[in-house]
């Protein structure tokens, strides 16, 4: 069984003669307390294009200390990092091997360096003697392993600094103000194994690391914006098994960027490589499509009766709604972790890993993006027109809701492909952008209340067979048809601000 811990720390250079200066009073630090000298031994694990190094994630197996166990370690944001544990074991634990499954894809994974750190710990404590961080210095000494056996070794000295649970960060720039007016210098890698990596590397691979050059041609765009979507479906990977919040959102949103990319500009990419990529990323969206719209129509139907007077909730409302979410939720996420695990999921990664890397580019990807990029999105733009056009002409009524259904999906494929452009195009792409997202909201909305109808006719059904009042799900359900009604009425108004898209002067001529 694996836990979870977040960890907040700052590390700084130092020397074998470096000594911690007097850290009492700062930011409330009443003493500061030796803990003792430990011997730990981890060894990093990863594949032999170091695959989980590149996504900064850092897997290891260490032994000493109060942690000895396995470490998988996800990036959050700037000092901060998740730390999944594991205990000891001989072989990688199941659990932290389905979260590195998205970027390792079947490739072995064996000890790429071997780190030894003799740790001074000391705890710094405030007036009633709870745990404010822990500071310790470090003499390390590093090893790179390969295949062939050991490899070059690495030595330094640092100091790092670990907020403690539910700590104050301020309290990290309290220490590191302190630190810094000592002579200490923050360091210049995030991890140990960062800095091992980079210690050791032969002079060859140093020599050879590519740089990234700034987007030129259309074509140039276009792969930046694939490789960032497909760098968050590798990315979401574990923290939609991790069950993080909004992340099965963020990873079918990237989902459904990549396949709008990859329609909007087949004047770029070539259709016969990445229609089957298309078709495999529509398999996913619609399998992650399963635990999202559940939890949209649950947030609804939440809101809705919260949104009720007391009065006016009869019978056991929140406990039908309660029980239906459970059972939804159960079936949804064992339907998404279903699709993670398999190994059309893994083919699929590998496909749009193949496609970036020698992308099938067409004569127009070489021009510039002036001249090819406002093309593809004002044609998405001219079919979103005939499509909303198409619906407000329509009577209210189920045909009218799948035209505007369709209309909803045809303005994300606008603003999709608006932000790809973005970059290259600037201002008037983020204005088609945004007021296309404002048409997308509230056909959205409408969306979701359609959704919500149905569900509600459901629940009423169950409630009059429970012999339970089925009156709240009615009055609910009469709000709903409100909105959407509402909704239509605004739409010819959000449309006529986004009809004009405004990119004509962004071609270049």
């Amino acid at each position: 069984m694996a836990d979870s811990k977040r960890e907040i720390e700052r590390k700084y250079e130092a020397t074998p003669d470096t000594r911690l200066p007097d850290l009492t009073g700062v930011a409330g630090v009443a003493a500061v307390a030796p803990r003792g000298v430990f011997e730990l031994d981890a060894v990093y694990y990863d594949t032999d294009d170091l695959r989980l190094a590149a996504g900064s994630l850092t897997l290891r197996r260490r032994t000493g200390g109060e942690d000895a166990g396995w470490h998988l370690k996800f990036p959050v944001r700037a000092d901060t990092r998740d730390e999944i544990r594991a205990p000891l074991s001989d072989t990688l634990p199941p659990a932290l091997a389905s979260l590195v499954r998205s970027r390792v894809r079947g490739r072995p994974v064996a000890p790429a360096a071997r780190v030894l750190s003799t740790r001074d710990v000391h705890h710094l404590l405030d007036g009633n003697g709870l745990l404010l961080a822990e500071v310790s210095i470090d003499e390390v000494l590093a090893e790179r392993l390969t295949a062939r056996g050991r490899g070059t070794t690495s030595t330094w000295t640092e100091i790092e600094v670990e907020l403690a649970d539910d700590g104050d960060p301020a309290l990290l720039d309290a220490v590191g103000d302190r630190l810094c007016e000592a002579g200490v210098r923050p360091a210049r890698s995030a991890s140990k194994l960062a800095r091992a990596l980079a210690g050791t590397a032969p002079r060859e691979e140093r020599e050879q690391r590519p740089g990234t050059a700034a987007p030129r041609t259309a074509g140039d765009h276009v792969l930046a914006y694939l490789r960032e979507q497909a760098d968050a479906l590798v990315t979401l990977d574990p923290a939609v098994r991790r069950d993080l919040p909004d992340s099965v959102h963020h990873m079918r949103v990237a989902t459904r960027r990549l396949r709008s990319a990859l329609r909007t500009y087949r004047a770029v990419l070539g259709r016969a490589a990445t229609d089957p990529v298309r078709e495999e990323l529509k398999w996913l969206a619609a399998e992650l499509g399963v635990d999202r719209d559940r939890e949209v129509l649950d947030a609804r139907l939440r809101s809705r009766i919260a949104e009720l007077p007391g009065t006016l909730v009869l019978g056991p409302v929140r406990a039908r709604l309660d029980l239906s979410s459970a059972a939804r939720r159960a079936g949804a996420r064992s339907r998404v972790l279903e699709a993670l695990d398999s190994e059309r999921h893994l083919a699929l990664l590998e496909s749009l890993e193949d496609l970036l890397a020698d992308p099938p580019l067409r004569p127009r990807a070489a021009k510039a993006p002036g001249k090819v990029l406002p093309r593809a999105v004002l044609k998405e733009h001219a079919r979103l027109a005939a499509r909303v056009g198409h619906a407000l002409e329509l009577p209210p009524g189920p045909d009218r809701d799948t035209a505007l259904h369709e209309a909803r999906k045809t303005a994300k494929r606008v603003r999709y492909a608006a932000e790809a452009a973005r970059p290259a195009l600037g201002k008037p792409a983020k204005k088609v952008a945004a007021r296309t997202k404002k048409v997308q909201k509230a056909l959205g909305d409408h969306q979701d209340s359609v959704v919500a109808r149905d569900a509600l006719r459901t629940l009423a059904a169950q409630a009059h067979g429970a012999g339970e009042s089925a009156f709240t799900w009615g009055l609910v359900y009469g709000h709903e048809e409100a909105a959407a009604g509402e909704r239509e009425r605004e739409l010819p108004g959000v449309w006529a601000r986004a009809a004009e898209p405004g990119l004509r002067a962004a071609q270049e001529h």
